[in-house]
């Protein structure tokens, strides 16, 4: 109850320190017993005398004292471990399986998408290794983005070429 009513007139003081000239400040316990501060007097008030002392204090950074940790952006990599670059792959049925590697590690809620020949195929997947069917003879081009919770591509990877071979039809033979 007193450090209540010290820091009561401390902040009172510190407050009508401007008006100290002007005003009068006048102090008188309540009914309950509480010290009451005001400019206007009451029957049992009595004066408080105010010094005009003024209080400069100069700034301090208190930067120090901030121990939360700070979080630094990480910066992800994502890349293509399989094909190879320039791999050939013989597989008549057309599948290929894509394998991926991502640094510094996988988190939950982040997504693989793959893109064969600059399309997205099908929706991104939360594995690292994802299959490619009925893929057509030829050259194709294969690039895997990273996506974030917020399904925003914080990585991509570099493209990476293959080609696929699959038996021909031998009509007329």
């Amino acid at each position: 109850m007193i450090g209540k009513v010290l820091l009561l007139l401390i902040a009172l003081i510190l407050s009508l320190n401007s008006h100290a000239n002007n005003k009068k400040i006048y102090a008188w316990k309540d009914k309950n017993g509480v010290l009451v501060f005001s400019d206007t007097p009451q029957p049992g008030a009595k004066e408080v005398k105010l010094t005009s002392q003024h209080f400069n204090m100069p700034a301090t950074n208190t930067d120090i004292l901030d121990t939360s940790p700070t979080k630094t952006a990480v910066k992800f990599k994502i890349s293509i471990t399989s094909p190879e670059p320039n791999q050939a792959i013989r597989e008549n049925t057309g599948s290929v399986y894509v394998s991926t590697q991502i640094a510094p590690r996988f988190e939950a809620g982040f997504t693989i998408g793959l893109f064969l020949n600059g399309v997205a195929i099908g929706e991104p997947s939360d594995t690292t290794t994802l299959a490619l069917r009925d893929v057509e003879r030829g050259q194709h081009i294969l690039q895997v983005k990273l996506y974030n919770q917020q399904n925003q591509v914080i990585a991509t990877s570099p493209e990476s070429i293959f080609f696929m071979h699959r038996k021909g039809l031998n009509i007329g033979r």
